[in-house]
């Protein structure tokens, strides 16, 4: 919905859509976002793109038990090590690992320390 959208995201998902799929916390945080907008034409405008272009463009992955699984053993590794991560990184890393999937975020920062995960930033030349 970006009136400027980064033409080399665009680019990656063009070659990659097919593959893509989105972790239901994340979709979590895009319903909970728009949700939080004051009714109006932005609101609605939002809801119409999630529900008629996201939500019909990718799936959308459960957090199971083999994600709560990984989930916990990663979150309790990274603690030990003093790298307390948000509840919610942890879910979108477990689910992407156990499906054996990238993730792909602009803030790589915050899924490089989970062990074993493949992280890939498509606003970075």
């Amino acid at each position: 919905m970006s009136k400027t959208p980064d033409p080399g995201i665009l680019e990656r998902l063009n070659q990659h859509g097919p593959e893509c799929a989105i972790a239901a916390p994340v979709w979590h945080e895009l319903t909970f976002g728009c949700r939080r907008l004051p009714k109006g034409k932005r609101r609605s405008a939002l809801e119409a793109y999630l529900r008629d272009v996201v939500h019909g463009a990718f799936p959308i992955l459960a957090y199971d038990e083999a994600a709560a699984a990984w989930h916990g053993e990663e979150r309790a590794r990274l603690q030990s090590l003093g790298h307390p991560t948000p509840f919610v990184d942890g879910q979108i890393a477990a689910i992407a690992h156990v499906s054996g999937l990238v993730v792909v975020t602009t803030n790589d920062k915050d899924f490089v320390r989970f062990k074993g995960l493949s992280v890939q930033n498509w606003s970075k030349r």
